[in-house]
């Protein structure tokens, strides 16, 4: 199952598209600031049974022309990832015909220097495709643990807070950080909200994660308002959808395109909840998306 802090490495560029070119710039590389940015479909499922999904896929427009950028968050090295990731720069490039864009971003060093080698694809003789990713991991992003310049870019301390949790900096970050979002003011919010959410997903399980939900009960009035419980639901809502779909997919349970968009708008956590328990022994969609009241039709 996809954890949190995977989720939190790539949906902060879906949040701040920006942050890309900002990020880019600690690893020597120069791409002009978007001048809009859209998310695209990450599904590059083929017409065969086998699906393929990246984690994040946004279109960017800037002054020298477009680029779609995949952003992959990557845990572990994986001898299966370079072939994937060579399939997803092929696929966008041949379905929007726009330049691609790799970015990985790793939680640990070990997981960076792997994913930062050039990967050849074919005979040593003659490498018919070389994958040549851009990788974002703890030693490229810097320690932010100064208030104002927290402030001066929240998404990129978030991210800071994400590849440094496990290191003796989280705690000067989070508090930096802490007191950046406490200075927003209220208009912001729901922002507020989204980053708060998004930085205790980046630290996943580490004692760092501890020490920002401290900070969110003492420091932040507004971590209690009606939006952020709001936003909690919401979170909680998408996590039920996403373990509906991956139970079904493991029990090979057939879920068309119009099943998955109404899984996903979902935002009821007792029907979440009832689909869910369904799903354990159900069929067929039909069975899971039986009326209130029905049994699904299954065997107990």
């Amino acid at each position: 199952m996809v954890s949190s802090s995977h989720e939190a490495l790539h949906r902060i560029f879906q949040q701040e598209p920006g942050l890309f070119a900002r990020a880019a710039r600690h690893l020597g590389v120069a791409f002009p600031p978007p001048l809009s940015a859209s998310e695209l479909s990450t599904d590059l499922t083929e017409t065969r049974p086998l699906e393929r999904r990246v984690d994040t896929l946004l279109r960017m427009e800037t002054e020298d022309g477009s680029f779609v950028l995949a952003v992959e968050s990557q845990s572990a090295p994986s001898v299966d990832k370079p072939a994937s990731w060579a399939y997803y720069l092929s696929h966008v490039y041949a379905k929007y015909g726009i330049p691609p864009v790799l970015l990985v971003v790793c939680p640990d060093r070990k997981t960076a220097a792997w994913a930062a080698q050039q990967f050849d694809i074919g005979p040593r003789q003659w490498p018919s495709l070389t994958l040549r990713p851009l990788v974002l991991g703890p030693n490229d992003v810097p320690v932010i643990d100064s208030p104002d310049e927290a402030a001066r870019d929240i998404p990129l301390t978030i991210l800071s807070a994400a590849l440094h949790r496990c290191g003796p900096e989280a705690d000067a970050i989070l508090n930096a950080l802490a007191k950046a979002l406490k200075s927003l003011s209220a208009d912001d919010e729901i922002t507020a909200g989204t980053f708060i959410e998004l930085t205790e997903q980046g630290l996943g399980t580490s004692r760092a994660a501890d020490l920002w939900r401290h900070l969110m009960a003492v420091d932040l009035s507004f971590f209690q308002s009606q939006t952020a419980q709001k936003l909690r639901e919401e979170g909680r809502a998408e996590g039920q959808a996403n373990a509906l779909l991956l139970l079904l997919h493991h029990r090979g349970v057939e879920v068309t395109e119009g099943d998955r968009e109404r899984i996903e708008s979902c935002d009821d956590l007792d029907v979440l909840d009832l689909w869910l328990t369904r799903a354990i022994a159900a069929t067929s969609m039909t069975e899971v998306f039986a009326p209130a009241g029905e049994t699904s039709g299954t065997a107990d």
